[in-house]
């Protein structure tokens, strides 16, 4: 871990100690470089938007290698903290998923997300703990961010939906989690019962019906991410001009909302 990989891993960690951080996830060197050029103070990658780009669907099937040199690709580019998302670690072995956390420190990340998905809570606390000493071993303050899919997934009826992610945050936080992801939550009481109760700072992930930025940070919540979503709406308007351009040919609408060429080419110049 060099110098300034120590500073970023520091740096990460108190991003998450007051306010509100709002990650605009990336899933390459040259989205990641541009997020931080619009003033991103930290750079997450979005699982599902790394598979897609490299031709897999989202589910713990894109090759380690290449979440790795994604990963090493992005730290090439930007000065801001990285964090990684590793799905559920890309193995049900805790040993093998804590070797994967060792490569995404080795080639620059400084936090991870890493999921329960509908697996036994036990298996997620394992992989923590594992992902722990990888950190450990490697001298890296490592932000672990433990998500659980209670409310994205269905993983309680809707009544027990809070009481079922407190219960898995206390036990992530007992296995060394340092933060607590909970996509799907919407709901203002919710949140603000979540938040204030899980002794750590809580994620949420930007959907329909989400509060606004302000109101999150008025309800304790600490990390707001856009997960998927730049990267599904990227590809929509990708649709809509390839659909446009097979069909006619025209030009025109290729020309709207670019960024131009010499300024795209500057930004991946002036790092």
């Amino acid at each position: 871990m060099t110098t300034s990989n120590e500073t970023a891993a520091r740096e990460f960690r108190r991003l998450h100690q007051e306010g509100l951080l709002v990650l605009a996830n990336a899933w390459d060197g040259a989205t990641a470089r541009l997020i931080e050029s619009l003033g991103g103070v930290a750079v997450a990658t979005s699982s599902a938007a790394v598979a897609w780009a490299h031709g897999y669907p989202d589910g713990d099937a894109l090759p380690v290698r290449l979440l790795v040199a994604t990963v090493a690709d992005i730290a090439r580019v930007v000065r801001v903290p990285l964090s990684v998302d590793i799905e559920g670690g890309y193995s049900d072995d805790p040993a093998t998923a804590g070797e994967v956390v060792a490569q995404v420190i080795d080639a620059g990340g400084v936090g991870i997300n890493i999921e329960d998905a509908d697996k036994d809570p036990d298996l997620l606390c394992r992989k923590i703990e594992a992902a722990r000493s990888a950190s450990a071993r490697l001298g890296v303050e490592l932000f672990v961010n433990a998500r659980t899919d209670v409310y994205l997934a269905g993983l309680a009826p809707p009544e027990r939906r809070v009481e079922e992610t407190m219960a898995r945050a206390a036990r992530y936080r007992a296995a060394g989690a340092d933060g607590i992801f909970v996509p799907g939550v919407i709901d203002p009481g919710e949140i603000k019962t979540i938040a204030s109760s899980v002794g750590l700072p809580l994620n949420v992930l930007a959907r329909d019906g989400l509060p606004v930025a302000s109101e999150l940070e008025s309800l304790g919540v600490r990390r707001l991410s856009a997960g998927s979503g730049i990267a599904q709406a990227a590809f929509g308007r990708i649709a809509s001009l390839a659909t446009a351009f097979l069909s006619t040919g025209a030009s025109a609408p290729l020309a709207q909302e670019l960024l131009p060429y010499a300024a795209l080419n500057r930004l991946m110049t002036d790092r």
